[in-house]
């Protein structure tokens, strides 16, 4: 298998329809590459499980690892990157925030330019300074005690090579630091994609 995508989700009704359709609009046009989608349900209260097996059973490609209680975003991406077969695994959000149109440039750079892990970089952030400054403040500091020049530490579109993510262990919020970890585990390929 070439392409994993991991998809965590807590309470998504409204985002996941649109999420998968998005998705599955732009696989369509690349269907040279053998995929699966990661759905993981982190516990959701509402219609998100429900959604998600109504499209598991239109396209069987979409898989789902479902929580019985909210643990978490990080134990979320654990569990699916755990399940994930493909060469490449791209993890995004469902609420949108990360476009579905950015996975064939993240598929190219893992597996055609060969890099082991590709950040995205929002240039363009429509946040509060309340929450802008603290970003711009822990990028920095990340650089500076990492040697990793990103511009975006915390954007949650990212793609790695099965490799390298399946070889470092990730607790907490370590998901930020992923590819601070993945240079420490010896894998120095990295990049940003502005998403």
């Amino acid at each position: 298998m070439l392409l994993s995508i991991v998809i965590p989700c807590f309470n998504e009704e409204d985002t996941l329809p649109e999420t998968i359709s998005r998705i599955e609009a732009v696989l369509k046009k690349i269907d040279s590459y053998s995929f699966e989608l990661i759905f993981v349900d982190d516990g959701s209260k509402y219609k998100t499980k429900q959604i998600l097996v109504e499209k598991c059973k239109i396209n069987k490609k979409i898989k789902i690892v479902s929580f019985s209680r909210n643990f978490g975003h990080q134990f979320a991406l654990d569990a699916g990157i755990t399940n994930a077969a493909g060469d490449a695994i791209i993890i995004m959000d469902a609420d949108l925030q990360d476009s579905p149109e950015e996975i064939p440039a993240l598929y190219d750079k893992i597996i055609k330019d060969k890099y082991d892990l590709v950040s995205g970089w929002k240039q363009k952030r429509y946040d509060p300074l309340t929450k802008t400054i603290p970003t711009k403040l822990f990028n920095w500091a990340a650089r500076r005690a990492s040697g990793i020049y990103l511009h975006d530490f915390n954007c949650g579109l990212k793609a790695y090579k099965n490799t390298v993510v399946k070889s470092i262990e990730i607790h907490g919020e370590m998901h930020r630091y992923i590819p601070v970890l993945a240079k420490w585990a010896g894998f120095a390929n990295i990049t940003e994609q502005v998403v």
